[in-house]
């Protein structure tokens, strides 16, 4: 079991997020997607998923957590 620690400004970016960027089933996909291959390649398998949906994972997963934390918009 685990607390709320987001704050109301987390909350009010994830919310925008999820209804301006992208749906909760795609991102739900994306971070499956990612978390498949890389346990694949953790297991010294080959990448199975195509190069281009990939690399879409990858950016949405980047958006995430720049939503969650926004370290590069600090720089």
């Amino acid at each position: 079991m685990s607390t709320n620690t987001l704050s109301k400004e987390a909350e009010i970016r994830l919310l925008t997020f999820f209804n301006d960027r992208i749906d909760p089933v795609s991102m739900a996909k994306a971070l499956r997607l990612v978390n498949f291959n890389l346990a694949l390649n953790a297991m010294g398998e080959p990448t199975v998923a195509p190069e281009k949906t990939l690399r879409e994972s990858f950016i949405w997963l980047n958006e995430l957590a720049e939503t969650l934390n926004p370290y590069l918009d600090l720089e």
